[in-house]
């Protein structure tokens, strides 16, 4: 049987967050989550400001097929509504507004010894701003994971996202973590299901009765397809920073979670490139408050 620690080390790197728990051969688990998350207004370097909002919503499925392997499913949507004021370097005009993300993935999960888990998930996206050609869009790639378990309290492994984006292919080597350090202290990666991503580390604090804690950071990277309509018709838009984050979360019953977050988006920088990826317009943006707030509840 794949067992807990397993499915947290190897499933916190994938879009959407699979029920960490055993599972006995033959049974299916699966997740949902919603997560709103707003980034407050922050000045342009070049002159002028933006700031955005929007929300995800996820759910994913995961069937243990024999002891050894487990194959799922994850749907999610993701959506941002931006506004500029001003943004000097795309010319005064704001050169995308609502950005939205659908994905579908498959994961596997192979695990040939007491000590040793393989992961594989391939997935598809399409991302694109309201009006832009959805089949100039796609976007797909796999993330792969290899986990070693130490201790019954370290499981520690590697993995690699390879994606092609809109107009170039992108690798992005991570660790893949999950040490409980004693009964209060965890240090692992980020859940997939919020804001901040699953990529990163985190360290994790429980206290009372169904509280956590967690501090920690990531690198968050997102292109999509410009409006046919706007400022450079089918170009390509891009957001890069790096939230550093506090998450309060909170138990509801056994099955159900809510997680609070505090982030500062840092690092952050946003592109215009036209449509064969060659950049036309680049700002930088000074670091970012932004809070978020995700409902998880496992089935």
């Amino acid at each position: 049987m794949i067992r807990r620690n397993w499915i947290a080390a190897t499933l916190c790197c994938l879009p959407v967050l699979a029920p960490a728990q055993d599972l006995a051969p033959g049974t299916t688990a699966s997740s949902a989550s919603l997560t709103g998350i707003a980034q407050f207004d922050t000045d342009l370097d070049s002159g002028g400001s933006m700031r955005w909002a929007g929300g995800l919503a996820a759910g994913s499925l995961l069937r243990q097929v024999t002891p050894q392997f487990a194959a799922g499913l994850s749907l999610q949507y993701d959506f941002q509504q931006w506004s500029f004021d001003n943004p000097k370097a795309f010319g005064g005009v704001a050169p995308w507004r609502n950005v939205n993300q659908p994905q579908v993935g498959l994961t596997f999960i192979y695990a040939p010894t007491e000590d040793w888990t393989f992961v594989v998930s391939p997935s598809v996206s399409w991302a694109y701003e309201s009006g832009a050609s959805t089949g100039n869009a796609v976007e797909y790639g796999a993330v792969v994971i290899v986990t070693k378990d130490f201790s019954p309290t370290l499981s520690v492994g590697i993995g690699a996202a390879v994606f092609r984006q809109l107009a170039e292919t992108r690798t992005f080597p991570f660790l893949a973590i999950d040490w409980k350090i004693n009964d209060a202290w965890r240090l692992t990666n980020p859940f997939p299901a919020g804001p901040t991503g699953g990529a990163g580390l985190e360290l994790r604090y429980t206290f009372g009765e169904g509280w956590e804690t967690g501090f920690g950071g990531t690198y968050r990277s997102f292109d999509f397809r410009l409006d046919q309509g706007g400022p450079v018709p089918g170009g390509i838009g891009e957001n890069t920073y790096i939230p550093l984050f506090f998450r309060l979360s909170r138990n509801i019953g056994k099955q159900a979670q809510v997680d609070f977050y505090a982030a500062a988006l840092a690092n952050g920088r946003l592109k215009v490139k036209n449509q064969d990826g060659n950049d036309l317009a680049t700002d930088d943006y000074r670091t970012a408050p932004a809070v978020g707030l995700t409902l998880r509840y496992r089935f």
